[in-house]
């Protein structure tokens, strides 16, 4: 009777998600829903997580955005050692390898992770680290960027759909405002971030929801629009550069889908004599950015409360450890490509630019006003006289 009940045990979760995924309409690309009604992971599925106090960190790269080293990393580290106080942190970075992120997965589980926190480099490839953990009860949390396999836990991020409509939104506002002496069938740029990046597929789609239209009237003349291999900054300003030559320096926006790309756009703009003339927009509010948007050579950038998106994910990590009900926690769900849905905490996204950087970043403690002020070559009203 004991083998029976364990077999059962051991296949009932795989008959689950073979019903669930026959049930299911299949979608090309990833949605999130903010506020659906949240479906949580069974308490029997990851049987390790109960009782855990041995949690694994995986961030996917650290050269095309500051970000990861410079605030996610210690926010995550600080507040899951607040919400597990005895608890142990395996971190990683993959510096943009996905192989070498799976290794540093199979790494985690033989030291005995029983909760793993995974922001992947390849949101397909990860995949192999969901099911290695499976294998060993282990709940997988996809972190900022999605992981596209059915059985993972949960996923924590920002409205990352939102995030484009908002750089998009901000295009189409400049343009009926005419700033920068933007006109009607201005050539417009897209600069997208790694196609193998879930969330800039969802930037670009969010984007392109406020833009298309106004392509299709002939307001906007698109006439690049590519994805930027692992969000390689320097192949982001190769391909501007490119696009520079190409037009004869006819552009008038330039979409760019953080701060890094946009970093590198501004300076192909630059080395044309063009930059504070193209309207740039960005991603992430780092340092860099908003230095770049009070110097007049970015339009806007969107804020991401970073703080948020930690707390949340060791709001999990506890609840999962003391195997608590996480339905509270959870706002909505995010479908995959399968049509499958993943419970998930979507954070909301702030745009940022000239107007409101005291009010957001500065305000939050995200940046310091001392930061923010250091090496900037210009005075930037109220904040940097």
């Amino acid at each position: 009777m004991s083998l029976l009940k364990s077999t059962l045990r051991q296949w009932l979760p795989a008959i689950g998600m073979l019903l669930l995924a026959a049930c299911s309409t299949a979608n090309p690309s990833a949605r999130e829903n903010a506020g659906s009604a949240p479906q949580s992971p069974g308490s029997t599925q990851f049987s390790e997580a109960k009782g855990c106090k041995n949690v694994g960190i995986l961030l996917p790269e650290s050269d095309s955005s500051a970000r990861y080293e410079a605030y996610d990393r210690p926010l995550l580290e600080q507040e899951i050692k607040a919400a597990i106080p005895d608890v142990t942190i395996q971190y990683a970075n993959a510096n943009n390898s996905a192989a070498t992120q799976q290794n540093q997965a199979e790494a985690a589980l033989t030291k005995g992770a029983c909760i793993l926190v995974v922001d992947p480099n390849d949101s397909d490839q990860a995949a192999v680290i969901v099911q290695q953990a499976k294998n060993s009860g282990v709940p997988v949390i996809a972190y900022d960027r999605l992981i596209q396999d059915p059985d993972l836990a949960y996923y924590v991020s920002f409205n990352n759909e939102k995030v484009g409509e908002l750089q998009g939104q901000y295009i189409a506002d400049q343009l009926a405002a005419g700033t920068l002496g933007l006109n009607r069938g201005d050539n417009l740029v897209m600069i997208n971030g790694a196609q193998t990046d879930n969330n800039a597929l969802l930037f670009r789609k969010g984007a392109l929801s406020k833009l298309q239209p106004l392509v299709d009237k002939g307001e906007l003349n698109l006439v690049f629009d590519q994805y930027t291999p692992n969000w390689d900054n320097a192949r982001a300003q190769s391909m501007m550069e490119g696009v520079l030559t190409k037009t004869s320096n006819n552009v008038q926006i330039a979409y760019a889908a953080n701060d890094g790309l946009a970093n590198t756009v501004i300076a192909a703009l630059r080395a044309q004599n063009l930059n504070g003339k193209v309207l740039v927009t960005g991603q992430d509010a780092t340092l860099t950015g908003i230095q770049n948007i009070l110097s007049g050579d970015q339009g806007m950038t969107v804020y991401k409360p970073i703080a948020r998106e930690a707390k949340a994910t060791a709001q999990l990590v506890a609840a999962l450890s003391r195997g608590e009900n996480t339905e509270s926690l959870v706002n909505g769900t995010t479908e995959l490509q399968g049509g499958e849905t993943i419970p998930s905490i979507l954070e909301t996204p702030i745009v940022v630019d000239q107007k409101n950087v005291a009010d957001t970043v500065i305000k939050d403690g995200f940046l310091t006003k001392e930061q923010i002020c250091q090496g900037l070559s210009v005075k930037a009203s109220n904040i940097c006289p």
